[in-house]
């Protein structure tokens, strides 16, 4: 199955933003965001905008770096926060209980070249590196599952 590929141009730390809490409000339990990029490149800005415009009640959105994996109960569902940066072996994605959450939660999976055989096809790709300027973000949103063609369709047209 062919990929669709956008790359979308995000001026400014609010656009990203707008972006996250706008994918954010199409997703339900069972889609899984991958966040690859660079150290810095915003992954973990991007995840803390969206699990903000999901969650019941405020909390405080800690990265999961050294925790691995952070959970929160939000009006979609149950939602993961993971950070795999750290792990040695891709076995241990299992030991996290990170393939059971990707079927029974929403999950947001940083680093995810860590996932291995793990990696669920029908996730939506999202690369971010640096902008023209230091808060300017460039993003490659690539999917092949076509479920997220209708989420994906308001930048298509850009």
């Amino acid at each position: 199955m062919a990929a669709n590929t956008l790359i979308i141009d995000l001026p400014s730390v609010d656009a990203t933003a707008d972006f996250a809490i706008q994918i954010g409000a199409k997703l339900t339990m069972g889609d899984t965001l991958l966040l690859a990029g660079d150290v810095g490149a915003g992954k973990t800005f991007f995840a803390r905008a969206l699990i903000t415009s999901l969650l019941i009640e405020a909390e405080d959105i800690p990265s999961p770096t050294f925790t691995l994996v952070q959970t929160y109960d939000t009006r979609s569902g149950p939602l993961w926060h993971t950070d795999l940066y750290r792990l040695s072996s891709y076995y241990e994605i299992e030991e996290l209980g990170l393939v059971d959450a990707m079927i029974d939660a929403i999950c947001l999976i940083e680093w995810p070249d860590r996932l291995g055989e793990y990696t669920p096809q029908n996730a939506l790709n999202i690369a971010l590196s640096a902008g023209t300027s230091d808060d300017a973000r460039s993003m490659v949103v690539s999917w092949t599952d076509p479920r997220w063609n209708d989420a994906m369709k308001d930048w298509q047209n850009d």
